[in-house]
């Protein structure tokens, strides 16, 4: 294998560690403490996990009075409950007309649904029946591991292929309980989905996460048809975090500053891309929550200062890396957002519609929350038939054009 230059991250200097030393909170003693513990023989592989409750605890406690607020108003606001039912009841509708133009009008003439008041997590062991193989290795790390979602039975015809990316603010990769709603819904309709695990900081800053998803797209690209899949047509999910690393790694196709660890000629290009209620700005700051947010990349993910190192967080926001030969997307999100709030999802469609030469959807749902996929029944059959509706006609589409280029 040739070798590549080395593009990582320079090392803490003797300044910064000063700096960091004058400016750090007990949070941050709290989290550095629970990283150098990683580094113990024998037992440190084992307390990785602790480094990730503590960066989550960061997390959730610089947000809380953002959550409790957003709460205690929605609530309490007169009429709030049937608000709440008027938008949940309006979901299949509101779906149906954001596909319009971006899938036939025949594809939508369908049943859609019917709102289900139970939480989706509570279907989770019906999903996993179409778990077809688990933890499969992708990598060459112990833990890049994914499971394999599809039929028992396949046509003779290689499947469509699909990479799930769960979400867990880049402190939590891990494949348990998150898009099962989504990948049983593919895999009744003949795909099969490939569900990963991948590292995450704080003991694997950025941008460790988005070279373990370029290296699942690689491998799904070289032996998916080894499960029923075909390797020329892979797209890719996510959820939160997992919604921004699949916009990321759609739009850096063989970019070679983030697959440094793959052997030359890998394929991290991908066929399509949804976002489910991701993070598409890592440098905004223009609001309170923006400003949290990048401070939490500061201290915790990237473990660099944007002031000094702007181009790190640039070259991380899929915004900032929207093109004309950007690959179809469909974004989803609730307007009842509070982790992530929904202009994001707005201001990225804007800014892709306007250079993408191809179709980029958007489906807003009316108060749907962060999770809405996991929590929220009335939504999710809804979000997974559409998901698949847009998978299918791109799918359909790049079959077209294959065969006219053929003849």
């Amino acid at each position: 294998m040739t070798a590549r230059p080395d593009t990582r991250y320079p090392g803490p200097t003797w300044t910064t560690r000063a700096r960091w030393l004058m400016k750090a909170g007990p949070a941050d003693y709290l989290l550095a403490a629970s990283v150098a513990a990683t580094s113990l023989p024998v037992i440190g592989r084992h307390l990785e996990p602790l480094g990730g409750a503590t960066a989550m605890s960061i997390w959730g406690v610089r947000h809380t009075p953002d959550f409790v607020g957003s709460a205690v108003k929605s609530w309490f606001a007169p009429g709030a409950g049937e608000l709440k039912k008027q938008q949940r009841d309006s979901t299949s509708a509101v779906t149906e007309a954001a596909l319009r133009g971006v899938v036939p009008a025949a594809d939508l003439a369908i049943t859609w649904p019917r709102p289900e008041r139970t939480p989706p997590v509570w279907k989770a062991l019906e999903h996993r029946r179409h778990v077809y193989r688990s933890s499969v290795r992708y990598g060459d790390d112990p833990s890049q591991l994914l499971d394999v979602w599809r039929a028992k039975e396949l046509p003779e015809q290689p499947a469509p292929v699909m990479i799930f990316l769960p979400g867990g603010a880049w402190v939590h990769g891990g494949r348990i309980l998150q898009g099962y709603a989504l990948m049983s819904h593919l895999a009744e309709m003949g795909w099969v989905c490939l569900s990963i695990d991948y590292r995450v900081a704080p003991h694997h800053p950025w941008p460790q996460h988005l070279t373990d998803v370029k290296t699942a797209i690689a491998w799904a690209r070289a032996n998916v048809d080894k499960f029923g899949g075909d390797r020329n047509f892979v797209t890719v999910a996510g959820t939160s975090a997992g919604g921004h690393l699949a916009a990321l790694a759609g739009l850096t196709p063989n970019d070679p500053e983030l697959q440094r660890d793959l052997p030359e000629g890998s394929d991290t290009s991908v066929d399509a891309v949804v976002g489910i209620y991701g993070r598409y700005d890592w440098e905004d700051r223009s609001s309170v929550e923006r400003v949290r947010f990048v401070d939490f990349l500061e201290r915790v993910v990237v473990k660099r200062s944007i002031d000094r190192h702007p181009e790190i967080f640039r070259k991380a926001s899929p915004i900032a890396r929207a093109h004309a030969d950007a690959p179809p997307f469909l974004v989803i999100h609730g307007s009842g957002d509070t982790v992530i709030p929904v202009q994001q999802a707005r201001d990225f469609v804007t800014t892709l519609r306007n250079v993408s030469r191809a179709v980029v959807g958007y489906v807003e749902l009316p108060g749907a929350g962060h999770g809405f996929d996991m929590t929220d029944g009335a939504r999710t059959g809804t979000t997974a038939t559409a998901i698949g509706l847009f998978l299918n006609d791109v799918r359909r589409n790049q079959t077209t054009v294959g065969a006219r280029a053929v003849i």
